[in-house]
């Protein structure tokens, strides 16, 4: 067996994090094995491997593990070309690897012979725990208690959106949630990640403070040794959810979580194998029996998704400005990193930079090709071209509209090469008319794409203060509906707003002052959340549209009407006959899931209405859905259904999210066939210089 030799040039795979081996699970349990409780057992078939690796090839030497020399037995285990160590790069036990131990908030190491049972006492006593882990710290705290689940959502800041649970095994998910084959196989599978599951009327977890205002619950089983171990002590589901302050990036070393955890956690259960990239859970659910990704994340990133088109030359992709990924691609294979996050802060901005640094080195490729967002204030974008400005001559930046890569997304990883039907429904993303979209029909393909439809614009009164606070757009659509005669119709929506808030905006909306038009979906969703008293001001992006669906009922069949009108080259879809139209059935004393469920009812039918136009025009019979309003599954099936059944060719996202985490993967396949246009006509030119000459 030859050593490795350090690859100066190749493009070498990297596995991501797999769960632990059914065999390694055995012996964790076994008392007669030698690595009987050792919380990091591990062997070919499992363990840590993206966020150990710090260079290719794979070797020990360059992991986090190179500074556990190996003991004789594990030596002799690793050298085995026979046994199921061999070449194991993590190997280890108790003797020669890694240690857990316990610490307070002050940092003072608690003496216990078993510290991974002491923090399962602890948990059971209502303390809050961070537990580093194979990618950053989890805070982790019980379940089942509403006291200690609120302590947590206090101290991190973090309100409303969802936490991730764990439990020990299926059985005890199926206490709390219902679970179909396709999601138990998911909850099982070697990646490991939260799999979204409708939760149970008769629930007895702290669910009012797990998930507020949610039909579902995100559960994920152990993946590590030490997750099993601690589960099996605990006996209880445990909120698991990232050790961070909202918004900022998983914390991963022991100094780190120290210094920002310790006003979040009582006590800290930490080990002494660095984690090299810090990495989050993957969130997934099942649409129509296939994965359908929130997050893709560990267990998953940085394996390659495999594409038809062949890349000549790499392309870096940033990425947008929320749930940011960026993607490298070359030859046939597309990389997309890790879940960075929101880029709205320092400590995420070096996360991404990190990450980057990172991919460049692992896959030992420098690309002189970027690609970014087409919105200058992006910090992606930022960072593109200072990148591009650093490398010099020879360097190429190429931006990519918002939506037109939502749409390449999908086309590129479900192998579509034909131009299609995109729908884009977002909250927003810079148009090529400088405008805010998000609720867009494109006739697309890899190179180009054209505006066929859109929502109507509408003022989008204070800009980004408009997105925290939903009653904003209720107000601009309400005025766009009826004009300065609102106030008769809107009168029960009126009482809950001050008037002393609503002068200014209404001045903010008639002066067209900070007020950018926008035709995004998202923003029409706010809309209709706060005009049926369910959400004036969220708390996490897309809250209140979260909040809508969930309240949809889905017995109800009825929708309301709309209108569509041409302007120029483009269809424009007017949604101010659906608002009348809530408000007329809130008037008639209608129940929000009623109103709920016929909105959502209604935005299928403009789907589908449009779809039907754009077919008898153009010829086109694909129709591609992508953009964060469709991880909505209520609209997402019932769109499909009508599609579907109206005969058109129908695909959503399978291998990367459909919200802002796979815009990379979409600008990576528009520079490539953008730069591959460039060079034809550049060829063309030259070859008529020469027959000029």
């Amino acid at each position: 067996i030859r050593k490795s030799k350090k690859e100066e040039k190749k493009f070498l795979p990297i596995s991501p994090d797999i769960s632990i081996y059914p065999d390694c699970l055995k012996e964790l349990f076994e008392p007669n094995d030698r690595r009987y409780r050792y919380p990091f057992i591990n062997c070919t078939n499992c363990g840590p491997r993206f966020t150990i690796i710090e260079d290719i090839p794979y070797d020990r030497s360059r992991t986090t593990m190179k500074v556990f020399p190996m003991c004789r037995q594990c030596e002799s285990e690793y050298q085995d070309p026979l046994d199921r160590r061999f070449h194991a790069q993590p190997n280890a036990c108790s003797t020669c690897g890694p240690q857990v131990s316990l610490w307070d908030r002050q940092q003072r190491k608690i003496m216990v012979a078993d510290p991974i049972k002491k923090v399962a006492q602890l948990l059971q006593e209502g303390y809050i725990v961070a537990i580093k882990g194979l990618g950053g710290f989890h805070l982790a705290c019980d379940a089942t208690s509403n006291k200690t689940v609120a302590t947590l959502r206090k101290r991190k800041y973090r309100e409303d959106k969802p936490f991730a649970l764990m439990a020990l095994n299926i059985e005890m998910m199926k206490e709390f949630c219902e679970m179909d084959e396709d999601e138990e196989n998911l909850l099982l599978s070697e990646r490991r990640p939260i799999v979204i599951l409708k939760k149970k009327k008769r629930c007895s977890l702290a669910v009012n403070e797990i998930a507020p205002h949610n039909n579902y619950l995100g559960f994920m089983l152990p993946y590590t040794p030490l997750h099993y171990l601690l589960l099996k002590e605990v006996n209880l589901p445990l909120v698991m959810t990232s050790g961070n302050i909202s918004e900022e990036p998983i914390v991963y070393s022991n100094e780190e979580a120290f210094n920002r955890l310790k006003g979040l956690a009582d006590y800290f259960l930490i080990h002494n194998r660095d984690i090299r990239m810090r990495t989050d859970d993957s969130v997934v659910r099942i649409f129509q029996k296939k994965e359908f990704f929130v997050r893709r994340s560990r267990g998953y990133a940085p394996q390659p998704i495999k594409v038809n088109t062949f890349f000549d030359e790499p392309i870096l992709a940033l990425g947008g400005q929320l749930k940011n990924t960026f993607c490298l691609v070359q030859k046939n294979q597309a990389i997309i990193s890790h879940h960075i996050g929101d880029l709205e802060n320092l400590s995420a901005l070096t996360s991404f930079e990190e990450g980057i640094e990172h991919f460049l080195k692992l896959f030992h490729t420098y690309p002189k090709i970027l690609a970014c967002d087409l919105h200058p204030e992006y910090i992606s974008t930022k960072f593109a071209q200072e990148y591009i400005r650093k490398l010099g001559e020879g360097t190429q930046l190429i931006p990519v509209q918002h939506h037109h890569a939502h749409i390449a997304s999908l086309m590129i990883e479900q192998g579509i090469e034909d131009t299609l039907i995109g729908v884009s429904f977002d909250g927003a993303g810079l148009g090529s008319d400088g405008k805010i979209w998000g609720g867009e029909f494109l006739i697309a393909n890899f190179s180009s794409f054209s505006r066929a439809a859109h929502l109507k614009e509408i003022p989008l009164p204070g800009a980004e203060q408009a997105i925290k606070e939903p009653w904003r757009m209720a107000l601009s659509y309400l005025k766009a509906s009826y004009g300065k005669d609102f106030y008769r119709p809107a009168h029960k929506w009126l009482k809950r707003i001050e008037p002393h808030k609503l002068s200014p905006v209404n001045t903010l909306i008639e002066k067209k002052i900070n007020s950018p038009l926008t035709s995004s979906m998202g923003r029409l969703f706010d809309a209709v959340a706060s005009i049926i008293g369910l959400r004036d001001e969220v708390n996490y992006e897309g809250q209140a549209a979260i909040e809508l669906e969930m309240l949809a009922s889905k017995q109800e069949k009825g929708d309301y009407p709309f209108e569509v009108f041409l302007r120029g080259e483009e269809l424009i879809i007017d949604p101010c006959p659906i608002i009348r139209a809530v408000i007329d059935d809130l008037n008639k004393d209608k129940t929000r899931d009623i109103i709920a469920a016929r909105f959502h009812n209604s935005v299928s039918s403009i789907i589908l209405k449009i779809c039907q136009l754009l077919r008898e025009k153009r010829g086109l019979n694909i129709v591609a859905l992508s953009g964060g309003v469709f991880q909505n599954i209520y609209l997402l099936e019932r769109t499909f259904s009508l599609l579907e059944k109206a005969g058109f060719e129908t695909y959503t996202h399978q291998h990367v999210p459909a919200n802002d985490g796979g815009i990379s993967l979409g600008q990576a396949i528009i520079a490539h066939y953008r730069k591959k246009q460039r060079s034809r006509i550049s060829a063309e030119n030259l070859k008529e210089e020469d027959q000029c000459a």
